[in-house]
């Protein structure tokens, strides 16, 4: 009998086995036998596929940044969403404030996520850094709680720190480009209200990563498999409304630049408990 393909992935919402049920299904109907492994979080998913608990994790942004430096570069991104190629954050205030650019901000209040956010934390403050403004020096970081584990993917940081803005206790934050598309269509955000003064470089958002021994044969099989799921397919429309996306599409780990450098100069890794 073939030994299944273990995916790791983390139960961070009920839907999340709904959309690994079609996942599964779907690759299995193709020839492929799969185990689903969940996850608590993002560090457990790390160590376990750092141990070979499975083959292949649907990695965060940071998590993946994890994975490729504990396996020394030697995992591979092999495939992710349409959504999660060149994405930006903005650096937004309220629009009645006089803060306009970059350079208004010297001297001002700037709320984050999650500590562990790439989008509203890490990559941010590197912007603002490279951009001569030094965090805690040239401007007052008001930061949110941790959520441990999560690595980013605590959406309500993100938008707490917006809401700092609009409430006075901050003058400007970072939002993801894909969130302020959502929450502005879907009313949570009122973009009259506010003002986008820059956005960051682009980067990648998640990705699959596969372990270094995962057969190659295998991996182009199971890459093909993903990569011919469609958004015609009703079923595979269900899957890909929740997961966000309207298409896969092969990895690449040229786009995770920032959040490495971001991580890096701001010693992330070397900070975090044992």
């Amino acid at each position: 009998m073939t030994k299944p393909v273990r995916i790791g992935t983390v139960l961070y919402n009920p839907k999340v086995t709904v959309i690994w049920d079609i996942i599964k299904d779907y690759f299995e109907e193709q020839g492929i036998p799969t185990d689903i492994v969940y996850y608590p979080d993002y560090d457990r998913q790390t160590d376990g596929f750092v141990k070979g608990e499975i083959d292949v994790a649907w990695n965060s942004p940071l998590a993946w940044v994890d994975a490729y430096r504990r396996t020394n570069g030697r995992c591979r991104a092999i495939a992710m969403r349409d959504s999660d190629v060149d994405r930006v954050s903005y650096i937004i205030a309220r629009k009645d404030s006089a803060v306009n650019s970059l350079a208004d901000l010297k001297g001002k209040r700037f709320a984050t996520g999650a500590p562990d956010s790439p989008q509203s934390t890490l990559i941010p403050l590197e912007f603002l850094r490279e951009n001569g403004i030094e965090p805690d020096k040239d401007i007052r970081v008001v930061r949110a709680p941790a959520r441990d584990g999560w690595q980013g993917d605590d959406l309500d940081g993100e938008f707490g720190a917006f809401k700092k803005v609009l409430g006075g206790e901050a003058d400007a934050s970072a939002i993801l480009d894909w969130m302020w598309d959502f929450w502005t269509a879907d009313g949570k955000i009122d973009a009259s209200q506010v003002k986008i003064i820059a956005k960051t470089e682009t980067f990648d958002h998640c990705v699959f990563a596969a372990r270094e021994d995962f057969d190659s044969e295998l991996e182009k099989k199971w890459v093909d498999v993903l990569l011919s799921m469609s958004y015609d397919n009703p079923t595979h429309k269900q899957m890909m409304d929740m997961e966000g996306l309207k298409e896969w599409l092969p990895g690449r780990n040229t786009g995770f630049g920032p959040l490495t450098k971001a991580t890096e100069n701001q010693r992330f890794f070397e900070k975090q408990p044992a």
